[in-house]
Order: C-alpha cells, then structure tokens, then sequence
C-alpha cells in the first residue's frame, strides 16, 4: 500500500499560506484605496505635504546622481586621474620640462598627457572668431579612452614640431562651424593664421575637463619647451596601469621630482607632486556643497513625515470605534498594523507619483538657477536610478511616518473605546505627537539658522570693496593673429592704433587697454626679488600678479592712485623701466617705507638682465577675481615696455576697457557696438570675443553665493512653514480634546485671557523645547556651510537667533489661532454636549 508523501502535505500547507497572504494583501490594498478615497482632504493634505519632500529630496538627488555619483563615460574612468604640481600650500599647473621627464621616467601610467588651454582665432576675408582650444601631447584621448566619432585622433609622430599641422573638432564646432558635415574630414581650416587638416570629430559628450574645448591640435614642443622648467600652464591626466595605485604612482613622480627640484632650485623651488583621482578633481568642492544641500532638502523630508505622522494620529483617533470593532470581532493587532501601514504606503507611494512631478519641475529650476562651472549639472534627469531613489524614500518614509500612529492606534481598550463611542480617544498630554512637534521645530531651527548665515554672508559680499567702479563699464577681448602680427613691434602698432579709435568713440567716457582687468581673462604671477633685500629662495618670494596696461588705464577703471603718479607716454622701451604697484604688494616689499623710486624684478628674468623696475606709482588694492577672493600683490606695466617674451605668454590678446557717460543698457550695446567696429577699421582678421558689461562679470562672482542662499533660504522658508502648519494642526487636535475642560473653566469663571494664557504657556513648551534642540543642532551643521560662508562667523549669534526668533513668533502664532478659538465657545452647551 502506497504511503503518502509528508513532503506533499508541506508544499501545499506553504503554497496555502502564500496564497492567503498575497489574498489578505490585495485585501488590505483594496480597502486602503476606499479609506482614503472617503476622505479626500486628508488625503489631499497628505500627499502633497508628502509630496513636497519627495520631490524636493529627488530633485536634489538627481543632481548629486549626475555631477557625484554617475561615472564619466570613459573606458576605464577608475583609472583616470590628475598630475598636479604642489606648492606653498596649494596645486598647480605643471611646466614643460618636468612633465617631459616624468613621462619619461614613470611606469605606473600606462598613458600620461598635458593639455594647455589656449584661444585660436579663425578667419575668413570679412571676419574673425575666436575659439578656446588646447594644445594636447600625443596620449591626450588615450587616456580618456574615447575614440573620435568621425575620422581619427593624433598619431605619435603628429606630435613632433613640423609635423603637428592637424586639427580635432569637437562636435560642437562640426555643427556649428561645419554644418555637421561628415565631409568635413581631411578639409583644411585657419588657425592663428596657420593651414591645419580637420583630421577627427569627438563624440557630443567629450568634455572631459568641463571647460568647454572647441578643438584640439598637437603640443608638439620644442627642444626649447621641453628644456622649460619655469613656466606652469600644463594639466596633466594620467590612465594607471591595472592594478597600480595612486600611491605608487606619487610615490614614483615625486622621486623624479626632487631630482628636478635639486636640478633647477630657482624654477621649482621645492614642489612635490600630487596624485589624485580625476573624478575627485572636476567635481571639487561640489561633492560636499551638494550632499549637504541634498541632507538639508532631507530634514524638509524629515518636517514633512512628521506632519503626516501627526495627521495620522488625528485620523487614528476617529477611526478608533472603527478599529476596536475589527479588534472585537478577531482581527489581531498584527493584521491592525499592516493594514494602517498598507494605507501609509499606498499614501507614500501616491506622494512619490505627485512628487517626481514637482522634481522634473525642480531639475529644471535647479539647472536654470544654477551658476556656471558646475560640472555635468546640465546633464541631470530622472533616470532609473533617480526613480527607484524616489520609490525608496516614499516607501521608508511612509514607514516612517506611519509605524508610531498604526503601533498606537492597535495598542487601544477596546472595551472602553466601544462604550465611548469612539470619543475622547487619545491623551490630552500626548507626548508623542508633542515629541513630533519638537522634531518639526528643531529641524526647521536648523535649516533657518543656516539659511540666515548664508543671507549675512551675502550681504556682507555686497559691502565688499572691488577696488573699482564696475557700472557703466563694457569690456572685450581681442587677439592678433600669430603669423600675421609675430613681430612684437608690429603687435604693439596694432593694439597702438586701436587704443587711439577707442578715444573718439561716441558716447565713451574713458576707454584703455589691458592685458587683463578685474573679472577679465587670465592673471600671470611672478616671484619678485626686491632690490636691496637679502636674497631669498623661492619658496619666501613674493608671488604678484602681473598686468600690462596703456597710460590712462586705471582713471578707465576707476582704481585710486594712492601715490606717485600714473604712466605718460614717455614710458616707453629704452626709457627707464617703470611700475606701478599695489598697496598690499608695497606693505609686503617696503613695510613701513616709502616704494616710490624703489625697484624690483621677476624672479625668472635673466641673471644677465634681470630688468629692475622702479616703482613710479602705488594703486588701491583690487578684488581682480571678485569680492570672494582676498587681496593679492599686484603690479602694473607700461604696454610699450611689455618684454618681447611676454606676448606669447598673453597670446597677443588685450582687455578693451569702455566705461559709457551714461549707464544704460543702450549706451553699453551701442559702446559694444562702436568697439566691434573700432577693430574691424584697424584689422577686420582681428576676433573680438567675450564682450559683456563689467557688471554682469561682478554678478557672475557672486552667483554661487548667492545661488546658495536662495536654494537653503527656500528649503527653510519651506521647513517654516511644514513645521508651523504641524504645530497648528496638533494644537487645534489638543484644544479639540479640551473643550470640555475649556467650557468648564469659563462656566466656573476663568477669564478668556486666562485660559488663553494657560493654553499658550502649554503650545509654548515644545517649541521652546524644539528651538533649544534645533539651535544645539545648528551649531554643528553650519560647521558643514564653511566653504560658502564669507565674512561672517559659522557660530553668528544673529543668523542663530534671529531663525530662533523668526520660528518662535511664528509658531506661537500658529498656536493661539485655535486656542483663541476655543474660548469663544459656549460654555453652557460645551457641558451639556460632553
């Protein structure tokens, strides 16, 4: 006789329990949907409180997904990194030499390039653009491992002096330039007035220093380059070889290094060199600016769980007759609890839909909003990852906010529910729903106080001093041409002529020329030896940012001469070398003594002419690089006596200043206009690009400061107002509670006034509580805020109490809207009705 198998009886006991679970779950769902369909203003009040969190937090987090979190597209992005040079506390470019050495001697890299920005200009018979580009060694896209989508890259012997005649597009130069035309390969293409053959076109996506880089063309360097150790402009990307480290790797340079810093003391001083992973490099400070935006838009989340927690303990409260019935007849507080939690997921999960709604609005804001520089910023989308981030944080949260009402609402007295009729359920001291308030308010304590840290931060950037007076200003650039103006004279006529139309242009207050000005192209330092002084090594020099200007340039500007006076046009070459310094560089070269008929050089000049400069003039200090920066040392040079070396340095390229009579965006465009045409009349081959008001440029050096403040200062104007609305609901729920108690001490004599008191003091305690709490927390998380803050100290008694202040009256008057409405009640049918 057959026995039955016992395993049998199992599979179908376990298939019986699955399917009464997955039944009892669809049950649970489909009776979730009717109790929330049955009351559509909770429902709708929840969600969108919920929503508003959700949506927020996945905004931010599709931003931190695609500037921090998403892989650079490359074929081994792990492996990718950046060479640096370290020196006085900070890094920097690489020069020539030590990078031709380092490539020769390492093995830790299986490819290793430098790139050097650089501007082009291209030409045809009736005008000129100038494009940025780099010049690029031979490993350049190798070590990204990207191949072009047209055409090809670099081959090694490309890279050699001669023989570097080609050009790479990127694919926005093929589109915009060349029509997208893949014809476009092997078509030859002005550059600095030189033939190069288009012998490649990159992928959409291939930025990879986020600088925007229209072409590359080879570096190709010189025998003379390459023996150059005192020139740093080179970045340097390295691709490790598998399985080596980046502390090998360091290791490996630095030992190259030291032999090169015992070779040429006076070029490299003592630098050593830094090793660090590429993605770490481009995303900067960003990473830490950006994962504390995304946990301040969390305690918004947090805010926001804690109002929907607390409705819930309001709605558990109605429903309590309804749940000790279902206890009474057999439900057990386990099948209670799933089936509220089921309601708070469904809630969760209706909030994720409404809130990645208000997220695509959000990204668009945030990417529109944001200052430039960002990196991969404007790649941000809601893409899997962020999706499922969404559907995560709603589920959590939805377990978050609804456990503590579900545990309550099925730990109830069924007896004495049910001869209560349901009425009264819930303590009048519910230290629950006060402990949620005070969550609220700590919470919003903090994003306020940091809010109001970045508000004092930017106010105190718009009292900085630039230095200079920016309104009414418009500033171009020009570039000569290399083969056509190789000369330096025939450069210096060219600029000449030009400076000369800048003068009777209409309109035009004051108009200059400069190498550079305040806000405006790229400032060369030197070490400076100061004559007389003991000679120092040059890791004590001063370091000073160089500026060569015509006479008249800093009346354009608006820069005070503090002394001396100002250059003539007697200060030309074989006249006496002449300069104009600084405050701060005088303080630091002559302290307590007069610079003028003092004289200095650059630490590179030559040991045979090392070109001493007398100091003619001492200029107010200027911001050049905006109000966040600090005050560096910084001298002047007549344009007739810039060195002939200089104009490779500068690329041939001059800031034209024009401060208009009248500030207005009329007088500026038509100022811009009359520049474009002052040039074209000296030389129509010759570009003229990045032309803007100075004005602009002075927003532009703010606008992270001030992108920030608005971001927090929304997020806590935000968890403002989560948080008052979540002290009025739990006051009105309490007050609700007590209206016999209020009836009773009317009837008995109390004065409203009294009881308003009374109920005040009681509103008071969690919010004073909460703001103790809250300003406790603030003290910490503004440490977090240390890279955006200017000015003013991260402990700011004002920007702390004044978010205490702010919070206080705030939710003190959210709290007395309901108990004042509870003394006007009739006490008579108050007792009557309890």
């Amino acid at each position: 006789m057959l026995q039955p198998d016992p395993r049998h009886g199992a599979v179908d006991t376990h298939n019986r329990n699955r399917r009464a679970w997955f039944a009892d779950g669809a049950q649970d769902l489909a009776y979730a949907v009717r109790q929330l369909a049955r009351t559509p203003a909770f429902t709708a009040i929840a969600t969108l409180t919920l929503a508003l969190g959700i949506g927020a937090t996945t905004a931010i987090f599709s931003a931190v997904q695609s500037v921090v979190l998403r892989p650079f597209p490359f074929a081994h992005p792990e492996r990718v990194v950046s060479v640096t040079e370290r020196w006085q506390g900070s890094e920097g470019d690489v020069s020539d030499g030590n990078f031709v050495d380092w490539h020769a001697r390492q093995t830790a890299f299986e490819q290793l390039a430098a790139e050097q920005f650089t501007d082009f200009t291209v030409a045809d018979a009736t005008s000129a653009d100038r494009l940025t580009g780099a010049l690029v060694t031979r490993d350049f896209f190798a070590v990204f491992g990207v191949l072009p989508a047209l055409g090809r890259t670099f081959r090694p012997e490309e890279d050699e002096p001669g023989a570097d005649g080609v050009v790479v597009l990127s694919d926005a130069l093929w589109r915009t330039r060349f029509g997208g035309d893949p014809r476009v390969i092997g078509q030859a293409v002005r550059l600095n007035g030189r033939s190069r053959t288009v012998i490649g076109v990159m992928p959409s996506w291939f930025d990879p220093t986020t600088s925007g880089e229209q072409l590359w063309v080879p570096a190709a360097f010189t025998p003379e380059r390459k023996a150059q150790h005192d020139e740093h402009h080179n970045r340097v990307f390295g691709l490790l070889e598998p399985g080596a480290s980046l502390a090998r790797a360091r290791a490996e340079l630095n030992v190259v290094q030291r032999e090169l810093n015992a070779r040429y003391p006076n070029k490299n001083g003592t630098r050593t060199v830094s090793v660090r992973p590429f993605d770490e490099v481009v995303v900067g400070d960003y990473r830490e600016r950006l994962f504390v935006t995304l946990g301040a838009v969390g305690f918004v989340l947090l805010i926001a769980c804690a109002n929907v927690a607390n409705l819930l303990l309001a709605r558990g409260a109605t429903r309590a007759k309804e749940l000790a019935v279902r206890t009474a007849l057999g439900a057990s507080r386990g099948r209670i609890v799933r089936q509220l939690l089921t309601e708070s997921a469904v809630l969760g999960l209706a909030s994720a839909a409404v809130g990645l709604a208000l997220a695509f609005g959000g990204i668009t804001v945030l990417i529109a909003a944001a200052p430039s520089g960002i990196p991969r910023l404007g790649d941000t989308r809601v893409d899997l990852a962020v999706l499922a981030f969404a559907v995560t944080v709603a589920l959590v949260s939805s377990a978050v906010f609804g456990l503590v009402p579900s545990l309550r609402a099925s730990k109830q007295d069924v007896q004495s529910t049910l001869r209560e009729g349901g009425r009264g359920a819930g303590s009048v001291r519910d230290r629950v729903r006060q402990a949620l308030v005070v969550t609220e308010v700590a919470l919003a304590c903090t994003l306020l106080a940091g809010a109001g840290l970045l508000v004092r931060s930017a106010l105190y950037l718009q009292q900085v001093k630039p230095g200079f007076d920016p309104r009414g200003v418009v500033t171009a650039r020009v570039a000569l041409p290399e083969v056509q103006y190789k000369d330096p004279v025939r450069a210096l006529q060219a600029f000449h002529a030009l400076n000369e139309r800048l003068a009777t242009l209409p309109g035009v207050e004051a108009a200059s020329l400069a190498s550079t000005a305040p806000l405006v192209g790229f400032d060369f330092t030197h070490g400076i030896t100061v004559e007389g002084q003991p000679p120092v090594d040059l890791e004590h020099t001063i370091q000073a940012a160089s500026r060569f200007v015509v006479p008249g340039y800093l009346t354009t500007v608006r820069i005070p001469l503090v002394r001396g006076r100002d250059f003539t046009r007697a200060d030309v070459a074989g006249a006496q070398r002449v300069a104009i310094v600084s405050e701060t560089f005088a303080r630091r070269a002559w302290p307590n003594t007069d610079p003028i008929g003092k004289r200095f050089t650059c630490c590179d000049a030559r040991a045979d002419d090392p070109r001493w400069k007398t100091v003619v003039g001492v200029a107010g200090d200027v911001r050049s690089d905006g109000p966040t920066a600090g005050l560096q040392p910084e001298f002047y040079i007549p344009l007739d006596q810039m060195p002939a070396e200089a104009w490779d340095w500068t690329g041939r390229s001059m800031t034209v200043i024009a401060r208009v009579d009248r500030e207005n965006d009329a007088r500026e465009s038509a100022a811009m206009a009359a520049i474009r045409a002052a040039v074209r009349s000296v030389d129509p081959g010759i570009p003229v690009y990045r032309m803007r008001p100075m004005r602009d440029m002075v927003r532009g050096a703010t606008a992270e400061a001030r992108f920030n403040t608005l971001l927090l200062g929304l997020l806590g104007a935000v968890g403002l107002v989560l948080a008052v609305v979540g002290i009025y609901g739990v006051v009105s729920y309490i007050v609700a509670q007590r209206t016999m108690e209020v009836g009773i001490r009317l009837a008995l004599g109390s004065s409203p006034g009294g009881v308003i008191r009374l109920l005040g003091l009681q509103s008071a305690r969690p919010i004073v509580l909460g703001i103790a709490v809250g300003t406790m927390l603030a003290f910490v998380a503004t440490r977090l805020l240390r890279s955006a803050v200017y000015g003013v100290s991260l402990n700011d008694p004002t920007a702390i109490a004044g978010a205490a202040a702010v919070l206080f009256l705030a939710g003190m008057a959210a709290a007395l809207v309901p108990v004042r409405r509870a003394t006007r009640v009739d006490p008579a049918r108050t007792i009557m009705r309890g």
